[in-house]
Protein backbone atom coordinates (compact mmCIF):
# COMPACT_ATOMS: atom_id res chain seq x y z
CA UNK A 1 0.00 0.00 0.00
CA UNK A 2 2.83 2.39 0.93
CA UNK A 3 4.69 1.60 -2.31
CA UNK A 4 1.53 2.18 -4.32
CA UNK A 5 0.95 5.55 -2.66
CA UNK A 6 4.53 6.63 -3.35
CA UNK A 7 4.27 5.45 -6.96
CA UNK A 8 1.02 7.33 -7.47
CA UNK A 9 2.49 10.47 -5.93
CA UNK A 10 5.46 10.27 -8.27
CA UNK A 11 3.12 9.92 -11.24
CA UNK A 12 1.10 12.93 -10.05
CA UNK A 13 4.35 14.87 -9.67
CA UNK A 14 5.44 14.26 -13.27
CA UNK A 15 1.96 14.97 -14.61
CA UNK A 16 2.05 18.31 -12.78
CA UNK A 17 5.40 19.18 -14.36
CA UNK A 18 3.90 18.34 -17.75
CA UNK A 19 0.88 20.58 -17.06
CA UNK A 20 3.16 23.48 -16.09
CA UNK A 21 5.12 22.93 -19.31
CA UNK A 22 1.94 23.01 -21.39
CA UNK A 23 0.77 26.10 -19.48
CA UNK A 24 3.78 28.15 -20.58
CA UNK A 25 4.34 26.53 -24.00
CA UNK A 26 2.38 29.18 -25.97
CA UNK A 27 5.05 31.81 -25.33
CA UNK A 28 7.61 29.66 -27.14
CA UNK A 29 5.21 28.54 -29.87
CA UNK A 30 3.37 31.80 -30.63
CA UNK A 31 6.27 34.21 -30.17
CA UNK A 32 5.17 37.80 -30.84
CA UNK A 33 1.58 36.61 -31.26
CA UNK A 34 1.45 35.51 -27.61
CA UNK A 35 -0.88 37.42 -25.30
CA UNK A 36 0.29 38.88 -22.01
CA UNK A 37 -0.90 41.00 -19.15
CA UNK A 38 -0.80 44.70 -20.03
CA UNK A 39 -1.15 46.43 -16.64
CA UNK A 40 2.20 46.65 -14.82
CA UNK A 41 3.73 44.48 -17.52
CA UNK A 42 3.57 45.45 -21.21
CA UNK A 43 2.82 49.05 -20.24
CA UNK A 44 5.95 49.25 -18.12
CA UNK A 45 8.33 46.49 -17.07
CA UNK A 46 8.86 44.81 -20.45
CA UNK A 47 9.77 48.13 -22.03
CA UNK A 48 11.97 48.98 -19.03
CA UNK A 49 14.15 45.92 -19.58
CA UNK A 50 14.70 46.85 -23.21
CA UNK A 51 15.39 50.51 -22.44
CA UNK A 52 17.81 49.51 -19.69
CA UNK A 53 19.71 47.06 -21.90
CA UNK A 54 20.03 49.62 -24.71
CA UNK A 55 20.90 52.53 -22.42
CA UNK A 56 24.42 51.35 -21.67
CA UNK A 57 23.63 51.86 -17.98
CA UNK A 58 22.83 48.27 -16.95
CA UNK A 59 25.91 48.33 -14.73
CA UNK A 60 25.94 52.12 -14.37
CA UNK A 61 26.74 53.85 -11.12
CA UNK A 62 24.13 54.83 -8.54
CA UNK A 63 24.41 58.38 -9.88
CA UNK A 64 23.70 57.32 -13.46
CA UNK A 65 20.54 58.36 -15.33
CA UNK A 66 18.65 56.91 -18.31
CA UNK A 67 18.98 59.43 -21.18
CA UNK A 68 15.98 58.11 -23.14
CA UNK A 69 13.37 58.78 -20.45
CA UNK A 70 12.06 62.18 -19.25
CA UNK A 71 15.02 64.16 -20.55
CA UNK A 72 17.52 62.04 -18.66
CA UNK A 73 15.98 62.79 -15.27
CA UNK A 74 15.11 59.14 -14.63
CA UNK A 75 17.66 57.59 -12.29
CA UNK A 76 19.20 54.22 -13.11
CA UNK A 77 18.06 53.30 -9.60
CA UNK A 78 14.43 53.45 -10.76
CA UNK A 79 14.95 50.19 -12.66
CA UNK A 80 15.69 46.70 -11.35
CA UNK A 81 19.14 45.75 -10.14
CA UNK A 82 21.43 44.08 -12.66
CA UNK A 83 21.61 41.11 -10.29
CA UNK A 84 18.00 40.13 -10.81
CA UNK A 85 17.50 36.97 -12.82
CA UNK A 86 14.71 38.45 -14.93
CA UNK A 87 16.96 41.30 -16.05
CA UNK A 88 19.52 38.76 -17.24
CA UNK A 89 16.85 36.79 -19.10
CA UNK A 90 15.83 39.89 -21.05
CA UNK A 91 19.47 40.69 -21.60
CA UNK A 92 20.29 37.41 -23.33
CA UNK A 93 17.00 36.27 -24.90
CA UNK A 94 14.39 37.82 -27.19
CA UNK A 95 11.65 39.45 -25.06
CA UNK A 96 8.90 36.85 -25.53
CA UNK A 97 11.30 33.95 -24.94
CA UNK A 98 12.67 35.68 -21.84
CA UNK A 99 9.12 36.21 -20.63
CA UNK A 100 8.25 32.56 -21.23
CA UNK A 101 11.38 31.37 -19.41
CA UNK A 102 10.49 33.59 -16.48
CA UNK A 103 7.02 32.04 -16.38
CA UNK A 104 8.49 28.54 -16.53
CA UNK A 105 11.10 29.14 -13.82
CA UNK A 106 8.65 30.91 -11.49
CA UNK A 107 5.88 28.32 -11.83
CA UNK A 108 8.21 25.33 -11.50
CA UNK A 109 9.79 26.57 -8.27
CA UNK A 110 6.38 27.64 -6.97
CA UNK A 111 5.19 24.07 -7.44
CA UNK A 112 8.35 22.53 -6.01
CA UNK A 113 8.45 24.85 -3.00
CA UNK A 114 4.81 24.33 -2.05
CA UNK A 115 5.12 20.58 -2.55
CA UNK A 116 8.21 20.33 -0.32
CA UNK A 117 6.63 22.51 2.36
CA UNK A 118 3.39 20.52 2.44
CA UNK A 119 5.11 17.14 2.33
CA UNK A 120 7.46 17.82 5.21
CA UNK A 121 5.55 20.16 7.48
CA UNK A 122 1.82 20.20 6.71
CA UNK A 123 0.37 17.17 4.86
CA UNK A 124 2.76 14.51 6.10
CA UNK A 125 0.83 11.26 5.61
CA UNK A 126 2.05 9.10 2.74
CA UNK A 127 -1.53 8.42 1.64
CA UNK A 128 -2.23 12.12 1.11
CA UNK A 129 0.09 12.56 -1.85
CA UNK A 130 -2.71 13.64 -4.18
CA UNK A 131 -3.61 16.52 -1.86
CA UNK A 132 -0.01 17.70 -1.66
CA UNK A 133 0.43 17.57 -5.42
CA UNK A 134 -2.84 19.24 -6.39
CA UNK A 135 -2.43 22.07 -3.86
CA UNK A 136 1.12 22.69 -5.11
CA UNK A 137 0.04 22.55 -8.76
CA UNK A 138 -2.87 24.95 -8.32
CA UNK A 139 -0.62 27.35 -6.42
CA UNK A 140 1.84 27.25 -9.34
CA UNK A 141 -0.90 28.02 -11.88
CA UNK A 142 -2.16 31.18 -10.17
CA UNK A 143 -2.09 34.39 -12.28
CA UNK A 144 0.84 35.94 -10.44
CA UNK A 145 2.50 39.26 -11.32
CA UNK A 146 5.26 37.99 -13.66
CA UNK A 147 7.81 40.73 -13.02
CA UNK A 148 7.83 39.82 -9.36
CA UNK A 149 9.44 36.50 -10.32
CA UNK A 150 9.40 34.41 -7.13
CA UNK A 151 8.49 37.33 -4.87
CA UNK A 152 5.24 35.62 -3.85
CA UNK A 153 5.54 32.23 -5.54
CA UNK A 154 8.90 31.57 -3.87
CA UNK A 155 7.66 32.05 -0.31
CA UNK A 156 6.73 28.38 0.31
CA UNK A 157 10.21 27.33 -0.80
CA UNK A 158 11.75 29.91 1.52
CA UNK A 159 9.54 28.84 4.43
CA UNK A 160 10.50 25.20 3.86
CA UNK A 161 14.19 26.21 3.98
CA UNK A 162 13.78 28.31 7.13
CA UNK A 163 11.93 25.54 8.96
CA UNK A 164 14.66 23.10 7.94
CA UNK A 165 17.34 25.42 9.33
CA UNK A 166 15.35 25.86 12.52
CA UNK A 167 15.04 22.08 12.91
CA UNK A 168 18.67 21.38 11.89
CA UNK A 169 17.58 19.34 8.86
CA UNK A 170 18.80 19.53 5.26
CA UNK A 171 20.83 22.53 6.34
CA UNK A 172 23.13 22.75 3.30
CA UNK A 173 20.41 22.69 0.64
CA UNK A 174 18.33 25.10 2.72
CA UNK A 175 21.19 27.61 2.99
CA UNK A 176 21.72 27.33 -0.78
CA UNK A 177 17.99 27.98 -1.24
CA UNK A 178 17.86 31.17 0.82
CA UNK A 179 21.12 32.30 -0.83
CA UNK A 180 19.81 31.94 -4.38
CA UNK A 181 16.19 33.03 -3.93
CA UNK A 182 17.06 36.74 -3.58
CA UNK A 183 18.49 36.69 -7.11
CA UNK A 184 15.09 35.69 -8.48
CA UNK A 185 12.69 37.68 -6.33
CA UNK A 186 12.35 41.21 -5.02
CA UNK A 187 12.78 42.60 -1.52
CA UNK A 188 10.54 45.67 -1.70
CA UNK A 189 7.77 43.88 -3.62
CA UNK A 190 7.67 40.61 -1.73
CA UNK A 191 10.32 39.33 0.61
CA UNK A 192 10.53 42.34 2.90
CA UNK A 193 7.10 41.28 4.11
CA UNK A 194 8.03 37.61 4.31
CA UNK A 195 11.25 38.24 6.22
CA UNK A 196 9.63 40.67 8.66
CA UNK A 197 6.95 38.03 9.25
CA UNK A 198 9.73 35.50 9.86
CA UNK A 199 11.19 37.93 12.38
CA UNK A 200 7.88 37.93 14.25
CA UNK A 201 7.76 34.13 14.01
CA UNK A 202 11.28 33.95 15.46
CA UNK A 203 10.38 36.27 18.36
CA UNK A 204 7.23 34.29 19.20
CA UNK A 205 9.24 31.08 18.96
CA UNK A 206 11.86 32.43 21.37
CA UNK A 207 9.19 33.43 23.88
CA UNK A 208 7.39 30.10 23.50
CA UNK A 209 10.39 27.74 23.86
CA UNK A 210 12.48 30.13 25.99
CA UNK A 211 15.57 29.56 23.81
CA UNK A 212 17.44 32.05 21.60
CA UNK A 213 16.88 30.11 18.32
CA UNK A 214 19.99 31.68 16.85
CA UNK A 215 19.94 29.57 13.68
CA UNK A 216 16.60 31.04 12.67
CA UNK A 217 17.68 34.57 13.54
CA UNK A 218 20.95 34.30 11.62
CA UNK A 219 19.20 32.79 8.58
CA UNK A 220 16.69 35.66 8.49
CA UNK A 221 19.45 38.27 8.87
CA UNK A 222 21.61 36.49 6.26
CA UNK A 223 18.86 36.50 3.62
CA UNK A 224 18.06 40.14 4.40
CA UNK A 225 21.70 41.15 3.90
CA UNK A 226 21.79 39.39 0.52
CA UNK A 227 18.69 41.30 -0.57
CA UNK A 228 20.17 44.62 0.56
CA UNK A 229 23.38 43.85 -1.34
CA UNK A 230 21.43 43.00 -4.52
CA UNK A 231 19.19 46.05 -4.17
CA UNK A 232 22.04 48.40 -3.31
CA UNK A 233 20.62 50.92 -5.76
CA UNK A 234 17.35 51.24 -3.85
CA UNK A 235 19.32 51.43 -0.61
CA UNK A 236 21.54 54.18 -1.97
CA UNK A 237 18.54 56.14 -3.23
CA UNK A 238 16.79 55.77 0.11
CA UNK A 239 19.76 56.61 2.34
CA UNK A 240 22.02 58.93 0.36
CA UNK A 241 19.70 60.81 -1.99
CA UNK A 242 18.02 63.90 -0.56
CA UNK A 243 16.17 64.82 -3.74
CA UNK A 244 12.41 64.67 -3.43
CA UNK A 245 10.65 62.25 -5.78
CA UNK A 246 7.11 61.90 -7.05
CA UNK A 247 6.49 59.58 -4.10
CA UNK A 248 6.91 62.58 -1.81
CA UNK A 249 3.43 63.67 -2.91
CA UNK A 250 1.94 60.21 -2.78
CA UNK A 251 -1.28 60.30 -0.80
CA UNK A 252 -3.28 57.12 -0.47
CA UNK A 253 -5.15 57.30 2.83
CA UNK A 254 -8.44 58.76 1.67
CA UNK A 255 -10.93 55.91 2.13
CA UNK A 256 -13.86 56.45 4.45
CA UNK A 257 -14.63 53.90 7.15
CA UNK A 258 -17.42 52.41 5.03
CA UNK A 259 -15.16 52.09 1.96
CA UNK A 260 -12.47 50.56 4.16
CA UNK A 261 -14.85 47.85 5.43
CA UNK A 262 -15.92 47.15 1.85
CA UNK A 263 -12.27 46.93 0.78
CA UNK A 264 -11.59 44.33 3.49
CA UNK A 265 -14.07 41.94 1.96
CA UNK A 266 -13.13 42.82 -1.60
CA UNK A 267 -9.50 42.00 -0.90
CA UNK A 268 -10.40 38.92 1.15
CA UNK A 269 -12.61 37.44 -1.58
CA UNK A 270 -11.14 38.76 -4.83
CA UNK A 271 -7.60 39.70 -3.81
CA UNK A 272 -5.16 42.21 -5.30
CA UNK A 273 -4.14 42.39 -8.95
CA UNK A 274 -0.49 41.63 -8.13
CA UNK A 275 -1.14 38.48 -6.07
CA UNK A 276 -4.28 36.93 -7.50
CA UNK A 277 -5.21 33.55 -6.05
CA UNK A 278 -8.60 32.75 -7.67
CA UNK A 279 -9.74 32.08 -4.12
CA UNK A 280 -13.41 32.93 -4.32
CA UNK A 281 -14.92 30.15 -6.42
CA UNK A 282 -13.65 26.89 -4.89
CA UNK A 283 -11.10 27.46 -2.11
CA UNK A 284 -13.28 29.85 -0.09
CA UNK A 285 -16.34 27.54 0.06
CA UNK A 286 -14.15 24.46 0.61
CA UNK A 287 -12.30 26.13 3.49
CA UNK A 288 -15.61 27.23 5.05
CA UNK A 289 -17.02 23.71 4.62
CA UNK A 290 -13.94 22.31 6.35
CA UNK A 291 -14.44 24.89 9.10
CA UNK A 292 -18.00 23.60 9.64
CA UNK A 293 -16.61 20.07 9.97
CA UNK A 294 -14.04 21.23 12.52
CA UNK A 295 -16.81 22.98 14.50
CA UNK A 296 -19.06 19.90 14.38
CA UNK A 297 -16.22 17.65 15.48
CA UNK A 298 -14.98 20.19 18.04
CA UNK A 299 -11.45 19.49 16.82
CA UNK A 300 -10.10 23.00 17.31
CA UNK A 301 -7.01 21.84 19.20
CA UNK A 302 -6.11 19.29 16.55
CA UNK A 303 -6.63 21.85 13.77
CA UNK A 304 -4.71 24.82 15.19
CA UNK A 305 -2.90 25.38 11.90
CA UNK A 306 -6.18 25.37 9.97
CA UNK A 307 -7.79 27.90 12.32
CA UNK A 308 -4.65 30.04 12.33
CA UNK A 309 -4.56 30.12 8.52
CA UNK A 310 -8.19 31.25 8.39
CA UNK A 311 -7.60 34.04 10.89
CA UNK A 312 -4.32 35.21 9.32
CA UNK A 313 -5.83 35.24 5.84
CA UNK A 314 -8.63 37.53 6.98
CA UNK A 315 -6.42 39.77 9.14
CA UNK A 316 -4.10 40.42 6.19
CA UNK A 317 -7.08 41.81 4.28
CA UNK A 318 -8.00 43.94 7.29
CA UNK A 319 -4.46 45.32 7.43
CA UNK A 320 -4.45 46.00 3.69
CA UNK A 321 -7.78 47.85 3.74
CA UNK A 322 -7.05 49.95 6.82
CA UNK A 323 -3.72 51.08 5.39
CA UNK A 324 -5.77 53.25 3.02
CA UNK A 325 -8.15 54.46 5.73
CA UNK A 326 -8.32 58.25 6.03
CA UNK A 327 -7.63 58.04 9.75
CA UNK A 328 -4.00 57.19 8.95
CA UNK A 329 -3.48 60.44 7.02
CA UNK A 330 -2.10 62.62 9.88
CA UNK A 331 0.41 59.95 10.91
CA UNK A 332 1.52 59.38 7.30
CA UNK A 333 2.00 63.09 6.77
CA UNK A 334 4.23 63.34 9.83
CA UNK A 335 6.29 60.19 9.14
CA UNK A 336 7.58 60.29 5.57
CA UNK A 337 8.39 56.61 5.14
CA UNK A 338 4.74 55.71 5.73
CA UNK A 339 3.97 57.58 2.52
CA UNK A 340 6.95 56.53 0.43
CA UNK A 341 6.84 52.83 1.35
CA UNK A 342 3.70 50.75 0.90
CA UNK A 343 3.32 48.74 4.10
CA UNK A 344 -0.07 47.44 2.99
CA UNK A 345 1.70 44.80 0.94
CA UNK A 346 1.69 42.18 3.65
CA UNK A 347 -1.13 40.81 1.51
CA UNK A 348 1.68 39.32 -0.63
CA UNK A 349 1.73 36.55 2.00
CA UNK A 350 -1.84 35.57 1.13
CA UNK A 351 -1.18 33.31 -1.90
CA UNK A 352 1.01 31.02 0.21
CA UNK A 353 -1.41 31.08 3.13
CA UNK A 354 -4.47 30.47 0.94
CA UNK A 355 -3.02 27.43 -0.81
CA UNK A 356 -1.77 25.90 2.42
CA UNK A 357 -5.29 26.48 3.71
CA UNK A 358 -6.64 24.76 0.59
CA UNK A 359 -4.44 21.72 1.20
CA UNK A 360 -5.44 21.47 4.87
CA UNK A 361 -9.13 21.94 3.99
CA UNK A 362 -8.95 19.09 1.47
CA UNK A 363 -7.25 16.92 4.06
CA UNK A 364 -10.04 17.62 6.58
CA UNK A 365 -12.65 16.58 4.01
CA UNK A 366 -10.58 13.52 3.07
CA UNK A 367 -10.45 12.33 6.66
CA UNK A 368 -14.03 13.16 7.61
CA UNK A 369 -15.84 10.33 5.87
CA UNK A 370 -14.99 8.04 2.97
CA UNK A 371 -17.70 9.54 0.78
CA UNK A 372 -16.17 12.98 1.31
CA UNK A 373 -12.96 11.81 -0.36
CA UNK A 374 -14.70 11.97 -3.72
CA UNK A 375 -15.80 15.52 -2.89
CA UNK A 376 -12.21 16.44 -2.03
CA UNK A 377 -10.98 15.12 -5.38
CA UNK A 378 -13.78 16.95 -7.23
CA UNK A 379 -12.98 20.24 -5.47
CA UNK A 380 -9.28 19.82 -6.30
CA UNK A 381 -10.02 19.23 -9.99
CA UNK A 382 -12.50 22.11 -10.04
CA UNK A 383 -9.82 24.48 -8.71
CA UNK A 384 -7.60 23.51 -11.64
CA UNK A 385 -10.62 24.13 -13.86
CA UNK A 386 -11.26 27.65 -12.57
CA UNK A 387 -7.59 28.50 -12.99
CA UNK A 388 -7.51 27.54 -16.68
CA UNK A 389 -9.27 30.75 -17.86
CA UNK A 390 -6.62 32.76 -16.01
CA UNK A 391 -3.94 31.56 -18.45
CA UNK A 392 -2.78 34.69 -20.24
CA UNK A 393 -3.57 33.28 -23.70
CA UNK A 394 -7.20 32.92 -22.64
CA UNK A 395 -7.67 35.80 -20.23
CA UNK A 396 -6.08 38.40 -22.52
CA UNK A 397 -7.22 36.91 -25.83
CA UNK A 398 -9.22 40.05 -26.68
CA UNK A 399 -6.25 42.33 -25.89
CA UNK A 400 -3.43 43.04 -28.34
CA UNK A 401 -0.71 40.42 -28.59
CA UNK A 402 2.88 41.29 -27.73
CA UNK A 403 3.63 42.13 -31.38
CA UNK A 404 0.43 44.11 -31.88
CA UNK A 405 1.00 46.09 -28.70
CA UNK A 406 4.57 47.21 -29.41
CA UNK A 407 3.93 47.62 -33.18
CA UNK A 408 7.61 47.61 -34.10
CA UNK A 409 7.09 47.90 -37.88
CA UNK A 410 4.68 50.82 -37.50
CA UNK A 411 6.99 52.74 -35.19
CA UNK A 412 9.95 52.02 -37.44
CA UNK A 413 8.03 53.72 -40.24
CA UNK A 414 7.39 56.71 -37.98
CA UNK A 415 11.09 57.01 -37.19
CA UNK A 416 11.95 56.80 -40.90
CA UNK A 417 9.38 59.47 -41.72
CA UNK A 418 10.75 61.87 -39.10
CA UNK A 419 14.20 61.12 -40.48
CA UNK A 420 16.28 62.37 -37.57
CA UNK A 421 18.27 60.63 -34.85
CA UNK A 422 15.80 59.77 -32.05
CA UNK A 423 17.98 61.44 -29.43
CA UNK A 424 17.58 64.81 -31.18
CA UNK A 425 13.87 65.27 -30.42
CA UNK A 426 11.29 64.35 -27.78
CA UNK A 427 7.86 62.82 -28.17
CA UNK A 428 4.82 62.22 -25.98
CA UNK A 429 1.81 59.93 -26.46
CA UNK A 430 -1.96 60.41 -26.27
CA UNK A 431 -4.33 57.46 -26.10
CA UNK A 432 -1.58 54.86 -25.82
CA UNK A 433 1.08 54.01 -23.26
CA UNK A 434 4.42 55.85 -23.60
CA UNK A 435 6.11 52.49 -22.98
CA UNK A 436 5.36 51.66 -26.61
CA UNK A 437 7.37 54.60 -27.92
CA UNK A 438 10.10 53.83 -25.37
CA UNK A 439 10.27 50.18 -26.44
CA UNK A 440 10.78 51.39 -30.01
CA UNK A 441 13.65 53.67 -29.07
CA UNK A 442 11.95 57.07 -28.93
CA UNK A 443 13.03 59.61 -26.32
CA UNK A 444 9.89 60.45 -24.33
CA UNK A 445 8.81 63.26 -22.05
CA UNK A 446 6.06 61.06 -20.60
CA UNK A 447 6.56 57.83 -18.70
CA UNK A 448 5.24 55.30 -16.22
CA UNK A 449 7.67 55.06 -13.33
CA UNK A 450 7.23 55.05 -9.57
CA UNK A 451 10.47 56.83 -8.80
CA UNK A 452 11.50 60.05 -10.53
CA UNK A 453 12.27 63.64 -9.41
CA UNK A 454 9.39 65.64 -7.98
CA UNK A 455 10.73 68.68 -9.84
CA UNK A 456 10.15 66.90 -13.15
CA UNK A 457 6.60 65.99 -12.14
CA UNK A 458 5.85 69.66 -11.46
CA UNK A 459 7.49 70.70 -14.73
CA UNK A 460 5.52 68.11 -16.72
CA UNK A 461 2.29 69.11 -15.00
CA UNK A 462 2.41 72.50 -16.71
CA UNK A 463 1.79 70.77 -20.05
CA UNK A 464 -1.40 69.05 -18.90
CA UNK A 465 -2.57 71.67 -16.37
CA UNK A 466 -5.41 72.96 -18.62
CA UNK A 467 -6.74 69.42 -19.07
CA UNK A 468 -6.42 68.58 -15.37
CA UNK A 469 -8.41 71.73 -14.58
CA UNK A 470 -11.33 70.20 -16.48
CA UNK A 471 -11.27 66.88 -14.67
CA UNK A 472 -10.93 66.61 -10.88
CA UNK A 473 -10.49 62.83 -11.06
CA UNK A 474 -7.49 63.12 -13.37
CA UNK A 475 -6.05 65.97 -11.32
CA UNK A 476 -6.30 63.95 -8.13
CA UNK A 477 -4.85 60.87 -9.85
CA UNK A 478 -1.82 62.78 -11.09
CA UNK A 479 -1.26 65.08 -8.12
CA UNK A 480 -1.64 62.46 -5.39
CA UNK A 481 0.38 59.78 -7.17
CA UNK A 482 1.98 60.76 -10.47
CA UNK A 483 3.46 57.36 -11.31
CA UNK A 484 1.82 57.73 -14.71
CA UNK A 485 3.25 60.98 -16.00
CA UNK A 486 1.01 60.89 -19.10
CA UNK A 487 -0.56 63.47 -21.40
CA UNK A 488 -3.93 63.20 -19.71
CA UNK A 489 -6.93 64.41 -21.69
CA UNK A 490 -10.29 65.13 -20.10
CA UNK A 491 -12.22 63.56 -23.00
CA UNK A 492 -10.24 60.31 -22.74
CA UNK A 493 -10.08 59.96 -18.96
CA UNK A 494 -7.82 57.22 -17.59
CA UNK A 495 -7.88 55.23 -20.84
CA UNK A 496 -4.75 54.55 -22.85
CA UNK A 497 -5.84 51.76 -25.22
CA UNK A 498 -7.56 53.25 -28.28
CA UNK A 499 -7.21 50.75 -31.11
CA UNK A 500 -7.06 51.47 -34.84
CA UNK A 501 -10.78 50.61 -34.97
CA UNK A 502 -11.68 53.29 -32.44
CA UNK A 503 -14.06 56.03 -33.52
CA UNK A 504 -13.05 58.34 -30.68
CA UNK A 505 -12.10 61.90 -31.63
CA UNK A 506 -10.68 64.53 -29.28
CA UNK A 507 -12.83 67.60 -29.87
CA UNK A 508 -11.38 70.15 -27.49
CA UNK A 509 -7.77 69.47 -26.54
CA UNK A 510 -6.16 72.13 -24.38
CA UNK A 511 -2.46 71.67 -23.63
CA UNK A 512 0.23 74.17 -22.72
CA UNK A 513 2.37 73.66 -25.81
CA UNK A 514 4.86 76.34 -24.77
CA UNK A 515 5.70 74.22 -21.72
CA UNK A 516 5.90 71.19 -24.02
CA UNK A 517 8.34 72.95 -26.34
CA UNK A 518 10.44 74.25 -23.45
CA UNK A 519 11.00 70.62 -22.41
CA UNK A 520 12.13 69.75 -25.93
CA UNK A 521 8.85 68.26 -27.11
CA UNK A 522 8.41 68.25 -30.88
CA UNK A 523 5.98 65.43 -31.70
CA UNK A 524 2.76 63.98 -30.35
CA UNK A 525 1.93 60.35 -31.09
CA UNK A 526 -1.83 60.09 -30.78
CA UNK A 527 -3.99 56.97 -31.09
CA UNK A 528 -7.00 59.19 -31.91
CA UNK A 529 -7.45 62.23 -34.16
CA UNK A 530 -7.38 65.69 -32.57
CA UNK A 531 -10.10 67.90 -34.02
CA UNK A 532 -8.65 71.20 -32.79
CA UNK A 533 -5.00 70.37 -33.39
CA UNK A 534 -4.24 73.78 -34.95
CA UNK A 535 -5.44 75.55 -31.80
CA UNK A 536 -2.78 73.57 -29.88
CA UNK A 537 -0.01 74.47 -32.37
CA UNK A 538 -0.10 70.92 -33.74
CA UNK A 539 0.13 70.00 -37.39
CA UNK A 540 -0.88 66.51 -38.55
CA UNK A 541 2.11 65.11 -40.44
CA UNK A 542 0.85 61.67 -41.40
CA UNK A 543 -1.34 58.77 -40.25
CA UNK A 544 0.42 55.42 -39.76
CA UNK A 545 -1.32 52.05 -39.79
CA UNK A 546 -0.06 48.50 -40.38
CA UNK A 547 -1.85 45.16 -40.35
CA UNK A 548 0.21 43.75 -37.48
CA UNK A 549 -0.25 46.76 -35.15
CA UNK A 550 -3.07 47.43 -32.70
CA UNK A 551 -2.82 51.18 -33.20
CA UNK A 552 -3.47 53.82 -35.81
CA UNK A 553 -0.95 56.54 -35.04
CA UNK A 554 -1.63 60.19 -35.83
CA UNK A 555 1.73 61.93 -35.90
CA UNK A 556 1.47 65.60 -34.93
CA UNK A 557 4.34 68.06 -35.00
CA UNK A 558 4.52 71.19 -32.86
CA UNK A 559 4.52 74.31 -35.03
Amino acid sequence: MKKTALLNERVYFYISILIIGLWVAPYFILGDQAHMRIHDNLDSNIAWYKVLNESGQLFGSVQANIPQIINGHLSRNAYYSEWYGIVELFRFFPPVIAYGLNQLISRFFAFLGMYLLLKKYVIKQESDGFIRIVAALTFALTPFWPNGMLSTLGMPLALWAFLNIRNRQQTFVSIVTITLLPFYSTFMLGFFFFLSAMGVFWLVDVIRVKKPQWRMFIATAYMTVIYLAIEYRDLAALVFSHEQTNRSEFFGSNNSFFRTIRLIFKNYIIGHNQDQTVFEFIILPVSLLALVIVILQKSFRQEKLFIGLHITNFLLSVWYAFWWYEGWAPLKQSIGILNTFNFSRYHYLRPMIIYILFAVSLQILWRYQKKWRIAAVVFAVLQIGVLIPSNEQIWYRHSPSFGEFYAVQEFTEIKKFIGRPVQDYRVASIGLHPAIAQYNGFYTLDTYNNFYPLSYKHQFRKIIAPELAKNKTLAKYFDQWGGRSYIFVDELGKHYMFSKDSTKVIQNLNLDMEAFKQMGGEYILSAVPIENAQENQLDLQRIFQTNDAYWKIYLYKVI
